[in-house]
């Protein structure tokens, strides 16, 4: 077991590229080289052809598939629908098709190829894929999210003569995932060229074993791999340069002494370089360099490796949490599933950014990757944003879940080994990430083979990155039969539990005997309640039992007077939320989840609702519950809405999210008090009754502030003050009348003409008096001219089964979404929303170069 864990710092590879996705879209099928690169990461995504349905002789280079679909990739096949109540992938993959589906590209290479190394990546296929090269079987890789690559070079064609790569997908064995895992080539390809000698993929690691703000030690390890036909001779020069490849202040540089290399073999370097006064990576300051790892041959140069990274410290303290640089951080985190919502498993990094966004703006400082590795592009943002990421690999080991039929369970003894290596070795220089997780409410936690096969796994990842503690998400660490083994969870660097307040007393006391048991142990929350509901549902039910069913969205049976079920909707949240930051050995929390997303679902619902975010993105009430607690910026958010005409007279309870210490509510302008509250209270300074700030005197306990009020149509009002009693904040919700406009609102002005960044266009309903209308369910036709392409519509609501793809949708609660995406041709792009009996309502989009 790893006693203790070494600061770190990291990076990611990243060849030179001399294409851009726009020139390679414009000639998908010609590869061009530069003659002044010396590696060539070139974007594959372009130009290919698809055939859902199997297709056996595909793999031979003659077959005619002028009759494919022409797309581009990522593509998921499984999100253009339709619905089917009878899918075989059930309620977990939403009730949509999988099956076996082809791609096919054909490109040529020029007789400037010759005698380089060509390789292909593919980042991530869901699943069972088997590759071909001008008929040449290149291999097959089970796991859907893993990231690997294959070598093109033996059965290339140059020239004029085409090359033609088949891939076989079959994700027909149903269901094998339990939740929406999307279909095909769902991730980026691209292709590599490289001279025979070359950095091995994913062949630069980076680690600092020392760090502060006076100097860091940089460590650069480099895998060279020699693909020439004799040994060679060759050089590593190693050198440090700003985020943007600008050379440093300081002569930051390595020379290795001269090295021999056998022919096919491979042979790993180290330089060791020192960075005075090191801009540091931290979740506020998401400070960026570069590592150059150049090959030379006789001074020549004949491959370089650039690596972005950021260094940071990064230390577990049994008493005091996650440390990084020192200071203390606490995981404020939510659990992610991969799939964005209408573009399903295809999910461009414009759609993955504006989410990451928005949870940060939430307060959100971590995510878990819920339960497998996402894609690259996703980790690049992290890090660049200064996100905090838990990195988990597997769902499943040797024990199947009981919710699926075939799993990665079929597979584990033959694959895990090398999944673990390819996704470790992948993801280990990111600064953002800062603690593996080997898996998730695996069966084997409380029996002697899951001694074993966690035993595997953490040798695996102690090797491969020794840096990084590595933890699991166990929902059995303690249950109604006891704990978990000892000699299990001691495996374990940090011990993560699933829902430690699901059990007896411990709905309140959590794992507070644990730690006084285990004093040695780390703890940190992997998944944990969250503060849920649907977006713009407010339910009354019985206030004894029966409860909210949220995958068909009605009130349980239950006893006793009626009362508002949304006053429970954070009431766990609270509990947990409260022990994690009074608790400082707590390394932080996951809620599950961030987002609302596809899968795991009960007919007629196609998704799960458990996030602060709906699918399209947009803030439930939720959302604000946590950016009470969370964040500083003064902020209140009043719910539920004020439209009860079958209510009047009636008490509508009025619920408070805020920051502010004070919080009065108005209703057509007569005073309903003020409410107050402290967390964490405040205690005595420098004597008995002495205290620093003003002092507040709360009425509640609790972390918002709710008042019963009598129904009358018109409206509130909540002023916030702060605890000196200045107004800071004030807002509203008001009686809205019926649809009479649509606003439309887009978040980027402009986008660039890729063929891959998207803008996300908003719409709401309004009464002829500009209020906001929450219960509009207008239908919509969305009509776009110009040079882009609408390629989703969503309005958060998982039991509506159109497809999106189409181009209609009704407003759900009030609103509703559209995806706009480029193409390569600059210009200008105009989306205009109609519904019957209202105005028609546009908005723009600029195109750029």
């Amino acid at each position: 077991m790893m006693k203790k864990i070494l600061p770190i710092l990291c990076c990611v590879v990243l060849a030179s590229t001399a294409f851009g996705a726009s020139e390679a879209a414009l000639n998908p099928n010609q590869i061009s080289l530069d003659s002044t690169a010396v590696r060539e990461q070139q974007t594959f995504d372009f130009g290919w052809r698809f055939s859902l349905g199997d297709e056996p002789e595909a793999k031979n280079p003659g077959f005619d598939d002028e009759s494919w679909r022409s797309l581009d990739l990522p593509h998921d096949w499984s999100i253009e629908g339709p619905y089917d109540k009878d899918a075989p992938s059930g309620g977990s993959g939403g009730y949509l098709p999988t099956g076996v589906g082809w791609y096919r590209k054909t490109f040529t290479l020029p007789d400037e190829a010759r005698g380089k190394q060509a390789r292909i990546q593919f980042d991530g296929v869901y699943q069972n894929s088997t590759v071909w090269i001008n008929g040449h079987e290149l291999g097959t890789r089970p796991f859907g999210y893993a990231t690997f690559h294959y070598d093109l070079t033996p059965h290339l064609n140059y020239g004029s003569t085409p090359n033609v790569i088949a891939v076989r997908v079959d994700n027909s064995d149903q269901p094998n995932s339990r939740w929406y895992s999307g279909s095909g080539i769902y991730r980026h390809t691209w292709l590599t060229i490289t001279d025979p000698l070359a950095v091995a993929p994913f062949g630069v690691y980076v680690t600092t074993p020392e760090v502060s703000a006076e100097a860091a030690t940089v460590h650069v390890q480099t895998s060279v791999r020699n693909e020439r036909s004799e040994g060679t001779r060759f050089t590593l020069h190693t050198s440090l340069l700003g985020s943007r490849g600008e050379a440093l202040a300081q002569n930051v540089e390595e020379v290795s002494a001269p090295s021999e290399i056998a022919a096919g073999g491979e042979l790993e370097l180290a330089a060791t370089l020192q960075v005075p006064t090191p801009r540091l990576w931290s979740p506020d300051t998401p400070e960026l360099y570069r590592a150059r790892s150049e090959l030379r041959v006789d001074d020549v140069v004949v491959d370089a490796v650039e690596t972005t990274f950021g260094i940071r410290e990064l230390v577990y303290d049994v008493d005091r949490g996650l440390l990084i640089n020192g200071e203390q951080v606490k995981l404020r985190g939510m659990c992610l599933h991969e799939d964005g919502g209408a573009v399903g498993a295809a999910v461009p990094e414009a759609v993955l950014e504006r989410r990451l966004r928005l949870l940060m703006e939430m307060g959100c400082n971590a995510v878990r990757a819920s339960h497998n590795p996402m894609a690259p592009e996703f980790y690049e943002l992290c890090d660049r944003l200064g996100m905090l990421v838990m990195d988990e690999v597997f769902d499943e080991w040797t024990v199947r879940k009981p919710q699926i039929k075939f799993g990665y369970s079929d597979i584990f003894e033959e694959w895990f080994e090398r999944d673990v290596v390819d996704f470790v070795r992948r993801d280990r220089n990111h600064p953002s990430i800062v603690m593996w997780s080997a898996g998730n409410e695996i069966g084997e936690q409380r029996s002697e083979v899951g001694i074993e096969v966690l035993g595997k796994l953490i040798e695996i990842f102690h090797r491969e990155d020794p840096t990084r503690p590595v933890t699991a998400g166990l929902d059995n660490v303690f249950n109604g039969d006891g704990r978990a083994p000892e000699a299990f969870t001691e495996l374990l660097d940090v011990v993560g539990y699933n829902y430690p307040d699901r059990w007896g007393d411990r709905r309140e006391l959590l794992h507070s005997d644990d730690r006084r048991d285990f004093p040695e142990r780390k703890f940190v929350h992997t998944e944990s309640t969250t503060a849920r509901g649907t977006r713009g549902e407010y339910t009354f039910g019985p206030l004894l039992g029966g409860g909210f069913s949220f995958s068909e969205r009605r009130v349980l049976p239950g006893k006793g007077p009626e009362a508002a079920l949304y006053l429970d909707d954070t009431v766990q949240a609270e509990r947990i939320w409260r022990f994690v930051s009074l608790n400082d050995y707590v390394i932080g929390d996951f809620g599950w989840t961030g987002i609302d997303y596809l899968g795991e679902a009960r007919w007629p619902r196609k998704g799960a609702s458990p996030g602060p975010l709906d699918t399209c993105g947009f803030k439930k009430d939720q959302f604000y519950f946590y950016q009470s607690i969370w964040t500083s910026d003064p902020m209140v958010h009043l719910l539920p809405h004020w439209n009860w005409p079958d209510r009047v007279g009636e008490i509508v309870p009025v619920v408070a999210y805020t920051n502010c210490a004070v919080v009065e509510l108005f209703l057509n302008g007569r005073s309903l008090g003020p409410k107050s509250h402290e967390f964490p209270a405040q205690g005595a300074e420098g004597g008995w009754a002495s205290y620093a700030k003003t002092v507040i005197r709360p009425t509640t306990g609790d972390m918002k502030f709710v008042w019963d009020v009598p129904y009358e149509p018109g409206e509130l009002k909540a002023v916030g003050y702060d605890r000196d009693g200045n107004v800071v904040v004030t807002e509203f919700v008001r009686t809205a009348g019926d649809p009479a406009k649509l606003e439309v609102t887009i978040d980027r002005a402009s986008i660039a003409a890729d063929a891959r960044d998207v803008a996300h266009v908003t719409v709401r309903a309004f009464d002829a008096n500009g209020v906001f209308v929450p219960l509009a369910d207008n239908q919509l036709t969305f009509e776009l001219s110009g040079v882009a392409k609408l390629i989703g519509v969503d309005n958060g609501d998982l039991a509506n089964h159109d497809s999106y793809q189409s181009n209609e949708r009704p407003l759900y609660y009030g609103m509703a979404l559209a995806l706009l995406q480029s193409t390569l041709e600059p210009g200008e792009a105009r989306l205009v929303v109609s519904s019957p009996g209202l105005p028609d309502a546009s908005v723009s989009l600029a195109i750029g170069d």
